[in-house]
Formats: C-alpha cells, structure tokens, sequence
C-alpha cells in the first residue's frame, strides 16, 4: 500500500499539532480554574472537528485531489474512517474517566487541567506504539491476524461487559498507588503535591491523572489495531488517532451529562470492534472496502445511539462523588 508520510508531511503535521496544543493551552491558562460550561464545550468541539476536517482537505489537496489523483481520494477515506473509530472509541474512554473523576471527586474547576496533562500524555503514548505497531506489520504480516483475532476477543468482552460499572476498589493500578505513594485526603488546589504536617505527599488529582493514563493505555490497546485494520500507513493512523485525542477534553465536558442517556454504546462499539476484526481475518478471502468500512462503522453507532435514546436504561447509574478514600486498615 502506498505511504504518503514524506518528511515534509510528518514536519507540517507535526507543527499542527504544536500549535493546536499551544492554543488549547493558552485557553487554558486564560480562562484559569473554572467550570466548563455545556455551550463551551460544544464550540470547542466543533473547532476541533473544524480543524481536523481541514487537515483531512489540505491533504487531500496536497496528493493532488484537484487534479483526480485517486490516491488523494483513498488516504482522506482512510483519514476519515480512522477517525471516526477512534472518535467513537474515545467516547466509551470518556465514559471511564468521568467515573474516574466522580470517584475521586475532583472540582470542576480542576477537572481541565486533568485532562489536558493526560491529552499530552496520550499522544505521547500512542505515537510510540503506532510507531511499534507500523514497525511490526511492516516486518511481520501475520501480525494483522492477530490484531484481528484481538479486535474479535475484545468486541466479545466489551459485550458482556456492557452496562457493568468498573469497580475502581479493586483496579490494580489504584492499589498499587496506595502501597507505594503518600497520598493526602484532600486537594489543595491544581497541585500534584503537597506537604501534609511536614510530610510531602501526592495530591488526589495527581492520582487522578496517573489512573487516567493507565486508562488510556488500556484503551489505546483496543483502539490503534481497530485503526491498522483500515490502513498500515503510519502516517494516515497517526493523524487520524491524534486529532481524534486532541478534542478529547471538550468532548469529556460535552458528553460528561449525556453519559446515561448514551447506555447502549458500549454495545454498538463491541460490534464496531468485532466487524473490524472480522475484516482484518477476511482480509484475503472477503476484502471490505474503506468505504463500506466507514458506513458500517456509521450505521452501527447511529443505530446504537438511537436506541439508547428510544430505550430507558435498566437502572440508575451511580454517579455519587465523594472524597478519596482512605487507605484501608490490614
């Protein structure tokens, strides 16, 4: 398959995202510690998909879609799709990490900082391991296969999964955090540490964003194969995986309400899952288009959404917020 990654495209792409992340920043820093209100959060969240939507036409325009030039067609179709999946795939991760952060209470004002420190980190992240995933297919293409039977086992788990609250008390990653650090009860602003009667300890909120990352890496897992099962080049899945995350913090605000009226998603998604893997098993006997990928893909969440709109939930989920749990006495 051809790759379109040319090192003027990887240097241009790079200072887009640098200058997105500069202006999320300084927004940030403007506004200080507030509450995001719902309209906020909706314009910033069309900006990003306006930003990624021009990014996606400057480079079709690049390879030459002007003049017909049918590569310029495939890679945007790509694009798109890639990001669609993962857009959609971010929707359940934000879901974890709203319960995350009702778990461990944090403010509204210091919720944006969360999640801007672990936006940074994420694309660290998933650059490295889009990296080492492109590395693997490229030298070994039976890898795709188990990417695919992956994507299969996962769809099955998410399924039976679904509708299930995660229990945090028993998240590895969270106890492990109470047995090696000092964790103070309480906030004491936007730091990550403090100083408890002379003691320093790690703030709530930076246990907050370390449970956050796990998170995402656990998701980033699920989500970079679903993406290498629409195309190998590096390029197309990095791109498409970084703008889906840099809307990531407005998308949290304006969904951060929505969650439960959204309660048969994670259906929709286990079958979004699942279809991608099939596809990538099929590869050679069945080939699916990108195209037909991408309206598959469209028609499943669609139809999920509307039914968890059309259908009430089977019960009330638990979004008590209450203070971080001490450590418990052995």
């Amino acid at each position: 398959m051809n790759q379109v990654g040319t090192p003027q495209l990887w240097a241009l792409f790079a200072a887009f995202v640098a200058v997105a992340l500069l202006i999320d920043f300084l927004a940030l820093r403007k506004q200080g510690a507030h509450r995001v209100a719902l309209a906020e959060a909706g314009l910033w969240s069309l900006l990003w998909v306006g930003a990624s939507a021009a990014f996606v036409g400057w480079l079709w325009w690049t390879l030459g879609g002007l003049a017909g030039n049918p590569l310029a067609n495939t890679k945007a179709t790509e694009f798109i799709t890639g990001y669609v999946i993962e857009k959609a795939l971010a929707v359940d991760n934000i879901f974890v990490f709203l319960l995350v952060i009702n778990y461990f209470a944090v403010p509204p004002e210091f919720q944006k900082r969360v999640l801007m420190i672990g936006i940074l980190g994420a694309l660290v992240l998933r650059a490295a391991m889009i990296l080492i995933g492109a590395w693997l297919v490229t030298q070994f293409h039976w890898v795709l296969y188990l990417f695919g039977a992956f994507l299969v086992y996962t769809g099955y788990q998410m399924w039976r999964a679904a509708g299930e609250e995660p229990d945090l008390e028993a998240n590895s990653a969270l106890q492990w955090m109470r047995r090696k650090m000092k964790i103070a009860a309480h906030f004491d602003g936007e730091k990550l540490f403090t100083v408890v009667a002379g003691v320093p300890m790690a703030t709530p909120l930076l246990a907050v964003v370390l449970l956050i990352s796990v998170v995402d890496i656990v998701f980033a897992v699920d989500s970079i194969p679903a993406i290498f099962a629409i195309t190998t080049d590096p390029f197309i899945v990095l791109t498409s995986n970084a703008c889906a995350i840099l809307g990531l913090r407005a998308l949290y605000f304006l969904l951060a309400g929505l969650h439960e009226k959204f309660h048969l998603l994670s259906y929709g998604l286990s079958l979004v899952l699942a279809f991608i893997g099939a596809k990538m098993l099929l590869a050679d006997l069945v080939p699916i288009s990108v195209a037909w990928s991408l309206a598959v893909t469209f028609a499943i969440l669609a139809a999920t959404i509307v039914l968890s709109l059309r259908i009430a939930p089977k019960g009330a989920a638990t979004t008590g917020a209450y203070p971080f749990p001490a450590k418990k006495e052995r």
